[in-house]
């Protein structure tokens, strides 16, 4: 049977390339989005391009309390889309880079990292749970910035190390459904995060260059496969892992 994978985050950057990854691979996909509605569309046409089925979905994630709600719209749109009453795979991806200097940083800026990066996490896995698959998948987004120290991502960092011990925590008790549960931590990657620093500022995007083994930054399509790999049924005995996709950043 054909695969269903929920992809938060999926109207730009990794969560898209993630979700063509999939498409490409044969399975169906359904995007969320927070305001990006037409990019959103555009990456369903995409997907159903190749003949595949998907859907775009609207949802802060930051926002908890819009979590059930969102949870009976996916339940619908399974049924009408897919013709289904349950999705395989979760890949919680949306998110945004905020901060500065731990002196810096404004308790607005660190509550809406946590809101966004780990209690939404956890509590959309949470609402999702009971429509999720036995046997599926959760994919986890962190950062390479949990290994490596970058002043100015202090806040950002530790609330996505909180999000690879949520992982393993989520391997133990999904574990007897068969959900594997693991974290993909890409390190530097030229998209629009944060500002599109890394894509656009080439000083910066040389020195992160320089310090990669492999000798460059890295871009989309080096992530994308990786988790359309994880939540492949290939992958059936890798779980509770931190596996960092860096090209060597940081040695």
């Amino acid at each position: 049977m054909t695969t269903i994978t929920l992809i938060t985050g999926g109207s730009r950057g990794l969560g898209r390339n993630a979700a063509t990854h999939i498409a490409r691979r044969g399975g169906d996909v359904v995007i969320t989005y927070r305001s990006r509605k037409e990019e959103a569309e555009t990456v369903v046409a995409e997907i159903e391009a190749m003949g595949r089925k998907a859907a775009a979905l609207r949802l802060d994630v930051a926002d908890s309390s819009s979590f059930s709600g969102f949870a009976e719209t996916l339940a619908s749109t399974l049924q009408s889309v897919f013709g289904r009453d349950r999705f395989d795979n979760l890949v919680n991806n949306a998110g945004h880079g905020d901060g500065g200097l731990i002196t810096q940083t404004t308790e607005d800026q660190f509550d809406s990292l946590v809101n966004t990066h780990l209690k939404g996490v956890f509590f959309l896995t949470a609402a999702l749970a009971p429509l999720m698959a036995d046997g599926g998948r959760i994919v986890n987004v962190s950062t390479g910035l949990t290994r490596m120290t970058l002043p100015g991502f202090a806040a950002y960092a530790a609330v996505k190390g909180g999000v690879e011990v949520l992982t393993r925590y989520m391997a133990k008790e999904f574990g007897a459904r068969g959900i594997a549960v693991n974290t993909v931590a890409p390190g530097a990657i030229e998209t629009d995060f944060g500002g599109g620093a890394v894509r656009d500022d080439a000083d910066f995007n040389r020195q992160i260059a320089q310090a990669t083994a492999l000798g460059r930054v890295g871009v989309p399509d080096d992530i994308g496969p990786m988790i359309a790999s994880l939540v492949s049924k290939d992958n059936r005995w890798i779980n509770a892992q931190r596996i960092e996709v860096s090209g060597g950043q940081g040695l």
